[in-house]
């Protein structure tokens, strides 16, 4: 289980952008059998100059957002978490 202000940061970033994130999930086929809110339980975020990044991200898939806008989506790969650019690991890269 991850802090309540962690799950709340996430509800949030997906909440706000939810059909955007269905759509994004759906386009790349990994919708899976749906999308369920809670079952992204872990972050990344980090800040690049004015822009903020954040990987959302639940056992099997990670969304990227750029300021709360979701931007691509990939199989969640574990090495993005250590990466020095975890971004980079969304192609086409942002």
């Amino acid at each position: 289980m991850t802090a309540p202000t962690v799950e709340a940061v996430i509800h949030e970033l997906m909440d706000l952008a939810w059909n955007l994130v269905f759509d994004l999930l759906e386009e790349r086929g990994l919708l899976g059998d749906g999308l369920v809110v809670e079952e992204y339980t872990g972050i990344h975020s980090w800040l690049d100059g004015p822009t903020r990044y954040s990987v959302v991200h639940s056992q099997t898939v990670a969304v990227l957002f750029v300021d709360t806008r979701p931007v691509n989506a990939i199989v969640f790969h574990h090495d993005l978490l250590g990466a020095d650019d975890p971004k980079s690991f969304f192609k086409p890269p942002v």
